[in-house]
């Protein structure tokens, strides 16, 4: 694991209580998932949030999905803080 992404596992771990074991085994079950299909992409959200043990409401869960299932989601880090904040 390289600089970066051992910071970046650091900060996910500190700032959401998440293992970066648990995001490793994340990633492994979606490596062939279809991001196109809205309940997937809702199973994944949920799962995340649950995982993250942070509550998302149902507006933010359907923007999130929208965005995913649609490509139309931001790949840099400001834009993407500024939806999951929301």
């Amino acid at each position: 694991m390289n600089n970066f992404q051992k910071g970046l596992f650091d900060k996910i771990q500190k700032n959401a209580n998440v293992n970066p074991d648990e995001i490793y085994k994340v990633a492994d079950s979606v490596k062939n998932a279809d991001f196109s299909d809205e309940k997937t992409v809702r199973r994944l959200v949920r799962h995340l949030a649950k995982l993250a043990n942070k509550p998302i409401s149902k507006e933010k869960e359907d923007k999130i999905v929208q965005s995913i299932v649609k490509n139309n989601m931001p790949m840099d880090m400001q834009s993407l803080n500024q939806i999951f904040k929301k």
